[in-house]
């Protein structure tokens, strides 16, 4: 898909976080407080990025996850806003999804901030 047909399947805050790098404000996003079980991909080439059941309520106001699917999550180090941050892109398309820190749960100690406008939802019925 090129970026003039991504920008028209896109809403404007989708196409600005994933592809401008912005940020959703926190606790407005549709997945913030998503319990259903089932799977979430990338909004913009489909690529499943994470499983429902390693989500968690970070209480950061953005849906958060404490492990990406193998092979999902390109990690990039990120200097912008006066901190050291590692920011998460979808491996298959390079659309922003949000950072990743290591102040999550036990097993892997990873909580995967993710802006809600850059996942879909699949549910298993």
């Amino acid at each position: 898909m090129d970026k003039a047909q991504l920008k028209s399947k896109l809403s404007n805050i989708a196409w600005d976080v994933t592809q401008n790098k912005a940020t959703e404000r926190p606790f407005t996003g549709e997945y913030v407080d998503h319990t259903q079980l089932g799977q979430f991909r990338c909004v913009c080439c489909d690529q499943l990025l994470f499983e429902s059941n390693t989500k968690f309520d970070a209480g950061c106001g953005w849906p958060s996850f404490n492990q990406s699917i193998d092979g999902a999550i390109t990690e990039i180090k990120d200097t912008t806003l006066a901190m050291i941050r590692t920011e998460v892109v979808c491996s298959n398309c390079n659309s922003h999804l949000g950072h990743v820190f290591s102040d999550g749960p036990i097993p892997t100690g990873l909580r995967y901030c993710i802006n809600s406008v850059s996942i879909d939802f699949d549910s298993k019925a």
